[in-house]
């Protein structure tokens, strides 16, 4: 799969809703399992620190099938215009993705559509 096919992937399940002053849906995350599955999910952000990001849930769905290591994983938030942008995984799912497997520190981590570094290469940053 291409880094566009993976980043639009990513952005179909974009479903943003306004929950008070928090949200759920508006960030898309989309991976390949090393074994070539796509796993997708969602954030939810809430109160008190209840929420979390959109690589917690797709690969919490990706370990619920029984898979540990990621090949590729990107991360997208859509504005009002339905304008994708491609996210870099924040410091805890940078960890998050490493602690699941260690050989995930060779996931490819999409940066666009023509960029992409090893998790090894963001790690520790």
């Amino acid at each position: 799969m291409t880094n566009r096919e993976l980043i639009d992937k990513a952005a179909a399940v974009v479903n943003s809703k306004r929950i008070g002053d928090y949200s759920a849906g508006n960030v898309g995350c989309a991976l390949i399992s090393n074994k070539g599955h796509l796993y997708t999910g969602v954030c939810i952000d809430a109160g008190s620190g209840m929420g979390f990001c959109a690589e917690h849930n797709a690969i919490g769905t990706m370990v619920t099938a029984g898979e540990y290591k990621i090949r590729k994983i990107v991360a997208v938030w859509k504005d009002d215009k339905d304008t994708v942008y491609v996210l870099s995984p924040c410091g805890r799912c940078r960890e998050f993705i490493y602690q699941i497997d260690k050989e995930n520190l060779k996931t490819e981590v999409v940066l666009g559509k023509d960029k992409v570094v090893k998790l090894s290469e963001l790690l520790p940053h």
